[in-house]
């Protein structure tokens, strides 16, 4: 992990607007530096196609530097058709405040969503936060104005991990879909009931794309304690003692099983499944996601 960044990933830093924004920065402009290409949550192309300006376009399409060249407003036409509204969704639930080696996975997921939303804004998406627990629902509506980022860090900010997921009505407005979207969820998995298995399936359709981010720490999934030790459930409070040896090789053999059928349940639901662990550097995680995305546009 690049030094800066382990250095930033701690309360202080990431409890501020201009300290989590500075993150976002570093993370993104690091995976930026030395392509000519710009990287993109979206199809991640280089434009070449205008056509003239006509009343009622969007006037974030001009093209400024076609204006300075040849003072009439030109609209990039492929931009028009690979804009997209970006819906960042947050597992806020207490099970997310689980941490290793001094990173919990609210902070880990906190650093992901706002670096991918600073490339959002860089690309002129429109682009919103949700973050989800029974307790509420901390909403930043999707737009695209100067004071975007700025609401969607001070919302991101204080997100707190608590409560389980929401099963209630109030997700509904999650479901909400206009035009063409891509909604980025980051979550453990974490429920008893697969009610976050329902919502993922709820959010697809056939107009939009849905990522999921699964984090998980890597001990968590290996289950690499010795000794005896009792363990709580962070959402239920449900304390069970366990001796660690002769538990791990069924709790890998289960921890294996569930992975393997969230990741094919995805795949059959045309989900675009990541499971990421919080000892694989944030930057790095970023930039393989955009450079497979790449590859495929192509």
């Amino acid at each position: 992990m690049d030094a800066r960044i382990k250095e930033l990933l701690n309360p202080s830093v990431l409890h501020t607007v201009s300290g989590l924004e500075l993150v976002a920065r570093i993370i993104v402009e690091g995976f930026m530096s030395g392509s000519n290409k710009s990287q993109s949550v979206g199809a991640g192309q280089e434009f070449s196609q205008y056509r003239s300006y006509q009343p009622g376009d969007d006037l974030r399409q001009l093209d400024w530097k076609m204006f300075a060249r040849t003072e009439r407003y030109y609209i990039k036409q492929a931009e028009i058709e690979t804009n997209i509204t970006v819906k960042f969704m947050l597992d806020a639930s207490h099970s997310m405040a689980y941490t290793e080696n001094g990173v919990s996975k609210m902070q880990y997921a906190k650093v992901m969503i706002a670096a991918l939303a600073y490339l959002a804004r860089k690309q002129s998406d429109t682009f919103g936060l949700y973050a989800v627990n029974d307790q509420q629902i901390k909403s930043v509506l999707p737009r695209f104005e100067q004071q975007q980022f700025l609401r969607f860090l001070t919302e991101l900010i204080h997100v707190k991990s608590e409560g389980v997921w929401e099963k209630g009505n109030s997700i509904e407005q999650l479901f909400d879909h206009h035009g063409k979207e891509m909604i980025i969820f980051v979550t453990d998995m974490y429920d008893e009931t697969r009610d976050i298995h329902q919502f993922i399936s709820r959010l697809k359709t056939s107009r939009n794309e849905v990522i999921v981010f699964h984090l998980l720490g890597k001990t968590e999934s290996t289950f690499d304690y010795r000794g005896s030790f009792t363990f709580e459930d962070l959402e239920t409070g449900t304390r069970t003692k366990v001796d660690s040896y002769s538990e791990q090789k069924a709790y890998q053999q289960r921890m294996q099983e569930w992975l393997e059928e969230s990741r094919s349940w995805m795949l059959e639901k045309q989900i675009n499944y990541n499971l990421v662990y919080l000892d694989q550097p944030v930057e790095l995680v970023l930039q393989n996601f955009l450079a497979v995305r790449k590859r495929l546009a192509r």
